[in-house]
């Protein structure tokens, strides 16, 4: 019995909570981690000022939590402190694993995550969190989970039979932001001081979920210097850094639709690193005049080696 939606079906908050709502129908029994509730436990709206799972497809939430938050204060309080790593899109399930337990859907029996979709989660998410120092928390020991032949709350985008499935972001210490010009010497300096530089356009192909897809133009490459990369490497290689550098991607595009920009970086092992980014706009007269020299110009300690 389902005691917390009030909602139409259609705004049930997309596959993975229809199918939770399908396997429940299907179990007979609690299972072990799928227990019945205490009476203690009551639904409760979950507020706006629980920025983390707010509008995450379902309208109430059990409290006590899955993490033993007994007060709603104690929950934002403890939920807002994972703000930043979701802002850091390390893995698109990071928001329904966090929210499975900081914001337990109410229905008549409490569902954990599933063991799968935390270390799904973790695999993503520990090493960005390790970069500030930060260790993934006792908390979330994804063997305290249910596996995955239990009730339990599973992973959506690692779906091997889902024909939507997409890369999931690595972690990246490493922040960006888009430069400015300031000289067009200095930014013939970059260029040279790096391994790749390309002139891309990118599409953003929607909007409307947690983490945003981008797409490389591929009528719109100019490769400007190739490095240790073939030229016919390039674009497939870039599509693999906005599949994998969400953040760095979405602080380039600042919530614009489609742009063009002029991005250099390393090469590293398997993949590339964007270390700087222009906007290709009219007004940058700098950046327009590096790109026009770029062909003849001879960096330094490289003269007669440029690619």
């Amino acid at each position: 019995m389902v005691t917390a939606h009030r909602r139409h079906p259609s705004r049930l908050g997309g596959p993975w909570l229809l199918g939770l709502l399908a396997r429940l129908l299907l179990w007979g029994s609690p299972g072990a981690w799928a227990s019945y509730l205490r009476r203690s436990s009551s639904c409760t709206p979950i507020p706006h000022r629980m920025a983390l799972c707010y509008d995450i497809g379902y309208s109430e939430m059990r409290i006590p939590n899955l993490l033993e938050h007994e007060t709603m204060p104690e929950v934002i309080q403890q939920s807002s402190s994972w703000l930043p790593l979701l802002a850091r899109e390390c893995h698109p399930d990071a928001r329904i694993f966090l929210c499975s337990l900081f914001a337990p859907i109410c229905l008549d029996r409490l569902i954990y995550p599933c063991r799968s979709l935390c270390e799904a989660v973790k695999r993503s998410c520990a090493p960005v969190m390790a970069c500030y120092g930060y260790p993934w928390p006792e908390i979330l020991n994804c063997n305290k989970f249910p596996a995955d032949h239990e009730l339990c709350i599973a992973a959506v985008s690692t779906d091997e039979n889902s024909s939507s499935r997409r890369t999931v972001p690595r972690a990246s210490c490493k922040d960006c932001e888009l430069e400015e010009a300031s000289t067009a010497r200095e930014i013939l300096e970059n260029l040279c001081a790096n391994d790749f530089a390309v002139k891309i356009r990118i599409l953003r192909k929607n909007v409307t979920t947690t983490i945003s897809d981008f797409d490389l133009d591929p009528s719109r490459v100019e490769v400007l210097k190739h490095g240790p990369l073939l030229r016919t490497e390039i674009p497939a290689r870039l599509q693999q850094w906005l599949d994998i550098d969400a953040t760095c991607v979405h602080n380039i595009m600042r919530g614009t639709h489609a742009g063009v920009f002029v991005v250099s970086g390393e090469v590293q092992s398997d993949k590339v690193v964007v270390n700087k980014a222009y906007a290709w706009q009219k007004k940058n007269r700098n950046l327009h005049q590096a790109v026009r020299r770029w062909k003849h110009h001879r960096c330094p300690e490289q003269a007669g080696r440029k690619v």
